[in-house]
């Protein structure tokens, strides 16, 4: 198998990208600790700032206006850093707990990651997870066939995780890549386009496994074309407005982009 000619890596999201078709584990746990206090959160509300830290997700939620009239409701006053202080240390011991529910990668990643490595790619990786849920996330990978070359946790790095650069960034020094530019950072949120934007690199989203359409594998092939098209394509303008280079259904269609993507910089072109 040809190696690329420019390319040296691809940096994966996890949930929603290589793992957790539908990204479920961080939502359901969001809504149950909100639930435990009083507040009512739909799926919908809990997916809207993924991609962030779990503080920053948490806090994010509750400024959304129907959450926080639902606080403002119940408690007398918005949310404040306490609450979100609060929240967060109900929600890491459920986190911790339930990542391995929700563990399996998505069909055919395994494959694909196998065949992004035999053409010579470093295969790098960072999350939203704190470091805490990664440990347990990892070796439950690793024993499903999937181990990437570096993996950041979001409270690894001082600087702190999306939407800045810093933790696609401190893959390009683990794996000493010579370029920003002949690396692709693939995700399927917001924050996770924006943060491989802000490293200087391409940014190649995913519609259809990840938090944007919030489906499971068997829930998604059980739709018809027509309902498919009809989540996908809200999905799909979302991560082109945050400035994808790419959007793509899953990480499987992924090497047909990375060669477009090798010929443009033969061309001279970057991201």
């Amino acid at each position: 198998m040809q190696a690329y000619q420019h390319l040296e890596a691809v940096i994966f999201d996890w949930a929603g990208t290589v793992v957790d078709f539908g990204s479920f584990a961080p939502t359901q746990v969001l809504i149950d600790v909100f639930a435990e206090l009083g507040i009512s959160v739909s799926m919908a509300e809990a997916r809207i700032p993924m991609g962030l830290a779990k503080w920053d997700h948490i806090k994010a939620l509750g400024q959304l206006a129907a959450v926080a009239e639902r606080w403002q409701s119940r408690f007398g006053h918005a949310m404040r850093d306490a609450d979100v202080d609060q929240l967060y240390q109900r929600f890491m011991p459920l986190q911790v707990d339930r990542v391995g529910r929700y563990s399996a990668p998505i069909p055919g990643a395994i494959a694909t990651v196998e065949q992004l490595r035999a053409r010579g790619l470093k295969i790098g990786s960072c999350s939203g997870y704190p470091r805490i849920v990664m440990n347990q996330l990892l070796p439950l990978a690793a024993a499903a066939g999937y181990a990437p070359d570096h993996t950041v946790a979001t409270d690894d790095l001082p600087a702190g995780g999306r939407p800045g650069p810093w933790m696609a960034l401190d893959n390009v020094q683990a794996l000493a890549l010579g370029d920003v530019r002949h690396c692709v950072k693939v995700d399927d949120t917001v924050p996770g386009i924006v943060e491989g934007l802000r490293a200087g690199m391409w940014s190649v989203g995913l519609s259809v496994s990840g938090n944007a359409v919030g489906l499971s594998a068997a829930q998604w092939a059980a739709l018809s074309p027509d309902e498919q098209a009809s989540h996908r394509a809200p999905a799909a303008a979302c991560l082109q407005a945050a400035g994808a280079h790419y959007v793509i259904d899953t990480i499987n269609e992924l090497p047909a982009v990375l060669d477009d993507i090798d010929a443009r910089l033969a061309r001279g072109e970057r991201p």
